[in-house]
């Protein structure tokens, strides 16, 4: 177990969790080993199979905790909460624009123009650092996405904003052999896969962005959005959409850059992923806790906030993404104002 910006992580198989007075007490094999006060939490993430009581359960709903499941691939499977909170008007303004397509297209296109702006920014800083043998190709990845990003900015139908987006990823997952390092160049990668990540780069991507998607869910609803209910991202039961939606901007600066860090330092090897006999490749034990630890590391790292004109750390900036959103649909904001890293 892992706690970290008053969430606890579960990682160990077989973990219980249950309550004693106001306190939630980890314990695997019948050995005792933690003790959180209730008050301390604001969720709880169940990275592999764990038991939790019913009346922990109930404990938490009721001291508007979240609790999330995740699959042992990483692939997030539910979150239990309360009634929702929030402002029931902001709800109302949110499903409104979700109907009008030109609020929604205005919206998705920003999102989308975030994405690929924040991509071409990685590879570009990627490019300082990588062998003169790798430079050509990071640059023209570099290039076309720029092409992508004036195309996603002239785009004035939905679908077409989807096509671009799908395009830009298309090419910006091409240069990812290119970031490789040293040993790290054991890793290869040929191209994105998932459900389930066939080899371990794809396994740290799709874990990594679990993280991120359950990170901005929890922020959507900290303002009182639907999580549910996107613009780039269709409705569809059981898919958070428009916590989908916000972590699209965030993918390459939290969790692209992360995975490169740790792999080029040589901090996760091969050695630490495993093969199912279905084919899908898994973080080791010990590996997927080195990463936990990363990535709440990761998010205490201090990164400036261009819009805003301030400093603050990765960990708030989907919190503060989800309150610009919130003030677009209110009407406080001519348009949503993406995260652009520099």
């Amino acid at each position: 177990m892992t706690t970290a910006l008053n969430t606890l992580f579960i990682t160990v198989e077989g973990t219980r969790l249950n309550k004693e007075g106001e306190r939630v007490v980890v314990t695997v094999k019948d050995e005792k080993k933690a003790e959180v006060p209730l008050r301390h939490l604001r969720s709880v993430v169940c990275l592999t199979r764990a038991w939790m009581t019913p009346e922990l359960l109930e404990s938490c709903v009721e001291a508007g905790i979240h609790v999330s499941f995740f699959g042992v691939t990483g692939r997030f499977l539910a979150r239990v909460e309360g009634l929702p909170g929030g402002n029931v008007l902001l709800r109302r303004e949110q499903y409104r624009a979700a109907d009008d397509g030109g609020r929604t297209l205005a919206i998705a296109r920003a999102m989308v123009v975030g994405k690929v702006s924040n991509a071409r920014q990685f590879v570009l800083h990627a490019k300082r650092d990588a062998a003169a043998e790798q430079v050509p190709s990071l640059e023209d990845a570099a290039r076309r996405l720029a092409e992508h990003l004036r195309a996603v900015g002239r785009a004035e139908e939905l679908e077409q904003v989807r096509g671009l987006e799908g395009i830009a990823a298309r090419d910006y997952f091409e240069a990812f052999p290119g970031l490789l390092k040293g040993g790290a160049r054991r890793f290869g990668f040929d191209g994105r896969n998932r459900r389930p990540p066939r080899d371990p780069l794809n396994a740290l991507l799709s874990f990594g962005y679990a993280l991120l998607a359950q990170d901005c869910a929890g922020a959507l609803a900290g303002v009182g959005l639907d999580p549910a209910v996107g613009f780039l991202h269709e409705d569809r039961p059981g898919r958070l959409s428009l916590a989908l939606d916000l972590m699209e901007e965030l993918r390459a600066p939290v969790v692209d850059r992360l995975v490169f860090s740790l792999v080029n330092r040589g901090q996760l090897k091969p050695e630490d992923f495993k093969e199912e006999a279905a084919g899908a490749v898994m973080l080791r034990d010990e590996a997927r806790k080195a990463f936990l630890v990363a990535y709440q590391a990761a998010k205490q790292v201090e990164v400036q906030h261009v819009f805003l004109g301030q400093q603050t750390s990765w960990g708030l900036v989907p919190h503060l993404q989800a309150l610009l959103l919130a003030r677009t649909l209110r009407g406080e904001l001519d348009g949503y104002p993406p995260f652009a890293v520099r």
